[in-house]
């Protein structure tokens, strides 16, 4: 059975936002996004690729939110991370002259 140009699909999907359902059709593209993935408070990624100038905190340590957490170098700029939440560091997985890029996993918390 041949489709026409102006024709409407027989077959709809079901999208849900805030409780309501909408009948509609999906673009290719729409279909084969990625899914959102909550983030975790709990883990620190790099915001920008750099280099690791100087560790603030120890692992084991207890730290407070908006305290200094490390010093990254990015595009000739320092940039200070500070502790997003209160709790103690759990581990540290960069070093000090480390090049990482962004969305590198830098500290998680308990």
């Amino acid at each position: 059975m041949e489709k026409k140009e102006n024709e409407l699909p027989t077959e709809f999907k079901t999208l849900s936002i805030w409780d309501r359902e909408y009948k509609t059709n999906f673009t290719k593209k729409f279909e084969k996004r990625k899914p959102y993935i909550a983030v975790d408070p709990l883990k620190v990624y790099s915001f920008l690729p750099g280099t690791i100038q100087k560790i603030i905190v120890k692992e084991g340590q207890q730290v407070k939110k908006g305290e200094p957490m490390l010093i990254l170098e990015s595009m000739k700029m320092m940039n200070i991370v500070c502790v997003p939440i209160d709790g103690k560091v759990k581990s540290i997985n960069v070093k000090v002259g480390d090049n990482i890029p962004k969305n590198h996993l830098i500290i998680e918390f308990e």
